[in-house]
């Protein structure tokens, strides 16, 4: 199976920009380039993008009527494949684990303004979300609709096969700028971006170590998820993308108290980034790997001087989720005249 004779859509605006951060490299230490993966325009942008292309190109050909799929009320994935859902006339149905929140923001306002219907767990335990998935399926069927699941994160194959093709576009860039990266940095939530990326090094004969700094679950728990989806890739393209043990990278330590609750070393690294060079970072998922960066610079373990490529997943939408976090403690009152 050729990647390139998959069914795909048109969604992101790709190439996505390679861009060198010299404020951030002089700050922290190291030569810091960043895949603009949040600039890949469809619905404010993300990595996700990618992957829908190919995903709802499956749905088409299955002949749904309707996406459903699942996360956290903030999402970044739910409110893209909910708007990619509407650009190709379907339906979209999002199960969010917990309950409802107090208040309507973020990505959440923005999958209620794609007029998505939305269905809460009423529970933390995010394996509930696939069992309510299951059944809104069933019920979807029973009322003569054909629904297509896309799980969390859009972590498939054919997300796997987006992100090979991802790969090939930064190699292409990267000689283009004669730039040869000590590491790669991606945030690993679902697992699906982070495979797709060694799967795509592997496939292009390309030797770079890849750092993920996990999100949402622990190491045990991550490591076998992108094996399973690499082999899981290779088997589907009939092709060889083996992994060695130590090519999958994965650091928990910078989670704090777990999934979608900001950490004070993200908050600095988004305040840091956007201050130095003007980029938004999220508080969910690329502030955290971020922070995770700069210790690992200040610590030794990235030697300073390294250069270093630090994949943008974007979720930008994702802050206004969080307002909180961010408010600025004391304001300066207008000097009088």
């Amino acid at each position: 199976m050729k990647i390139e004779s998959l069914p795909r859509i048109h969604l992101a605006t790709l190439p996505t920009p390679l861009d060198e951060l010299p404020r951030l490299s002089e700050a922290l230490g190291a030569r810091v380039w960043m895949k603009r993966d949040d600039l890949t325009g469809f619905a404010l942008g993300g990595n996700k993008a990618r992957k829908l292309e190919f995903l709802l190109a499956d749905a088409i050909q299955q002949g749904a009527d309707v996406v459903v799929t699942g996360g956290g009320p903030q999402s970044n994935h739910a409110r893209m494949t909910a708007a990619a859902a509407r650009k190709v006339g379907m339906g979209a149905t999002l199960v969010f684990f917990g309950n409802p929140p107090r208040e309507v923001n973020g990505n959440l306002l923005l999958d209620e303004l794609l007029g998505a219907e939305i269905l809460y767990t009423r529970t933390d335990d995010k394996r509930e979300t696939d069992r309510v998935i299951e059944r809104v399926c069933g019920e979807l069927q029973a009322r003569g609709r054909k629904p297509y699941v896309i799980p969390r994160g859009g972590s498939t194959v054919l997300g796997c096969c987006a992100y090979i093709l991802a790969v090939g576009e930064l190699l292409e860039q990267l000689r283009a700028q004669a730039v040869t990266p000590d590491w790669i940095f991606i945030t690993t939530g679902s697992c699906g971006t982070h495979a797709g990326i060694l799967a795509g090094l592997k496939y292009f004969g390309a030797r770079i170590p890849v750092y993920g700094i996990t999100v949402s679950r622990p190491i045990a728990e991550g490591k076998p998820r992108i094996n399973l989806l690499v082999q899981e890739t290779a088997e589907f393209l009939q092709t060889a993308l083996s992994l060695e043990p130590d090519d999958v990278i994965l650091d928990d330590a910078y989670l704090g108290a777990g999934y979608g609750i900001i950490t004070p070393e993200a908050r600095t690294a988004i305040q840091l980034v956007a201050r130095s060079e003007g980029i938004f970072l999220d508080p969910v998922y690329t502030g955290k790997t971020m922070a995770g960066l700069m210790d690992l610079v200040r610590r030794g373990v990235v030697v300073r001087g390294a250069t270093i490529l630090f994949w943008h997943t974007g979720g930008a939408p994702g802050i206004f989720g969080h307002p909180d976090d961010f408010k600025v403690a004391s304001h300066h009152p207008l000097r009088e005249a």
